[in-house]
């Protein structure tokens, strides 16, 4: 793409080459350099309203380094370079999407079509299903990225660092009570997947299908039949939930024509997929919800610690003593799950309590609260799917991170909400 309008190209459609070279989420911080540049040559900056909640998040998040070397009750560690290190990556992200919002906003129709941000978003979620299919069929797939051979060692046996720059295909987890291959190609786990398909999917829709003539119409229905696939075997049950609500919201949103054909579309889709070999496999996953006691024990010790530090929490996550099996802290030969899970892992609602304590929380969800309430009234086809990814956020934020690359994803549907508003002010 060219003129001011090239970062956001470089992250979307050149995301596949972001993620080989080992920088994947954290592309949108090297890119905020030159959007921060272009923002900083057109002043004054157009700002949309609700922007300051984002604002105090990020400044509550420069006091709450203050609590960085504390070890609240039920917790161990020491302040090392692994805490300072993911400290500073999320203080970067927050601050990179801070900026890439506001430099969204600030171009012009002109130099940037709302049409084709749209379909930029589209592009990525066919890299995303093919991602999720090499997840499928070639769940060892993975190599070490050129980031990853520049960084010192300590960086890369951090398991949120290695995350982020070692590229692999699938997450390989215990969840049917054997060993099963779980996407995440090409982002940095298979929870973060399942966010950024479904609110791609929103997106894919609109620019392709809504925006698209016949041939694009027949390509959209492919590619969401292919996407299946993935989307079932990432066994991902806060994705299909969202999946099933996004559907009732655009049933119950829309009328008309479109809401008949709509429901005619999901129940021939529903009775393929009952017909499916697909369907067995959602049974067997219902039939077996392995984390629920895990979640159950890091959500309590989570809020448990962080009413230590209720305002600005602690900086960054806290490992806790032991789980929710026994009181035991690391893995044995006799006890493989006798782990020592991160506080704050379960949800970005959590990570923000322990992080930024119930301060942080309040302001995140006050932002995307006040998003929904102003673009509600917005029905063209950008306002139904912004408010729509909106609400996804907070269901998602009880069980999905917003960090890495989601959090990327819901601040670009919020700039493309707020770019819809500025056309209707015109």
């Amino acid at each position: 793409m060219r003129g001011p309008a090239w970062p956001i190209g470089a992250l979307l459609v050149g995301y596949p080459l972001w993620w080989a070279l080992g920088f994947g989420g954290l592309s949108v911080i090297v890119l905020a350099v030159p959007m921060g540049v272009l923002l900083w040559r057109r002043r004054p900056i157009q700002v949309p309203r609700g922007f300051g909640l984002w604002a105090l998040l990020l400044a509550g998040y420069l006091v709450s380094a203050l609590m960085l070397a504390e070890t609240p009750p039920g917790t161990y560690g020491e302040l090392g370079p692994g805490r300072v290190v993911g400290y500073g990556m999320r203080l970067a992200l927050y601050a990179a999407v801070l900026v890439m919002v506001l430099y969204l906003g600030n171009l012009t129709e002109r130099e940037l079509p709302q049409l084709r941000l749209v379909r930029m978003l589209g592009v990525l979620f066919v890299t995303t299903v093919a991602g999720g299919l090499l997840g499928v069929l070639l769940p060892e797939f993975s190599f070490t990225s050129p980031v990853e051979l520049l960084l010192p060692g300590w960086a890369g046996e951090n398991a949120f660092v290695q995350n982020l720059i070692h590229p692999t295909a699938a997450q390989t987890q215990k969840v049917l009570g054997f060993s099963l291959p779980r996407p995440e190609a090409p982002f940095e786990w298979a929870n973060a997947w399942g966010s950024n398909v479904s609110v791609l999917l929103v997106w894919f829709v609109v620019g392709w299908w809504v925006h698209g003539g016949q041939r694009q119409k027949l390509f959209v229905a492919g590619l969401i039949g292919l996407a299946a696939v993935p989307i079932v075997y990432s066994l991902n049950r806060g994705l299909w939930i969202g999946l099933g609500l996004a559907v009732l919201y655009v049933i119950v949103r829309v009328g008309g024509r479109t809401r008949v054909a709509l429901c005619g579309a999901v129940t021939a889709a529903t009775l393929a997929f009952a017909l499916s070999p697909l369907a067995a496999l959602v049974a067997q996953r219902l039939d077996k919800p392995h984390s629920n006691d895990i979640r159950a024990f890091t959500v309590t010790a989570t809020v448990a610690a962080a009413g230590h530090s209720p305002f600005i929490g602690y900086g960054n996550t806290r490992n806790a003593m032991g789980n929710h099996r026994t009181i035991t802290t690391g893995k044995t030969e006799w006890c493989e799950g006798c782990g020592h899970p991160p506080l704050g892992s379960d949800g970005q609602l959590w990570l923000l309590i322990i992080t930024q304590g119930f301060t942080g929380a309040a302001l995140y969800v006050a932002f995307f609260l006040g998003a929904i309430r102003r673009h509600w009234r917005d029905r063209s086809p950008v306002g139904l799917a912004g408010v729509l990814v909106m609400g996804l956020v907070l269901l998602y934020m009880f069980v999905y991170d917003g960090l890495v690359t989601p959090l990327s994803l819901y601040l670009i549907s919020f700039a493309l909400l707020w770019r819809n508003s500025q056309r209707s002010d015109v």
